[in-house]
């Protein structure tokens, strides 16, 4: 079985947990599939609205896609949960993906 089939499993098995979700979601980030990966960090924050580092890849993948208001959402809530978490790390990488991503869609409509 490839990795995909056994994240895909994995997913299925353990839907309490998020790393298999996470890990499907970077799977098809790396196999270019950015439709698939995009639908599975939406799955990911729907169903583990706390975990952390799914915001910031979400967010990543969706400006690499061309949707920069889209990662500007993302960004904001999972600075919101980071902080929530007193997550400081998380929190500072999310301000600064935000404020680039900001700066981006400010410079596109000038």
């Amino acid at each position: 079985m490839d990795r995909l089939g056994m994240l895909e499993k994995m997913v299925a098995a353990k839907p309490g947990d998020p790393f298999p979700r996470y890990g499907l979601a970077m799977e098809y980030k790396k196999l270019g599939r950015n439709d698939d990966a995009a639908q599975a960090f939406v799955a990911l924050a729907e169903h583990h609205p706390d975990y952390v580092p799914g915001y910031l890849m979400h967010g990543n993948l969706l400006e690499a896609m061309g949707r920069g208001s889209d990662a500007v959402s993302v960004y904001e809530r999972g600075l919101a949960v980071a902080s929530a978490a007193s997550d400081e790390h998380a929190a500072s990488e999310l301000s600064s993906a935000l404020a680039s991503a900001l700066a981006a869609a400010q410079d596109a409509s000038s």
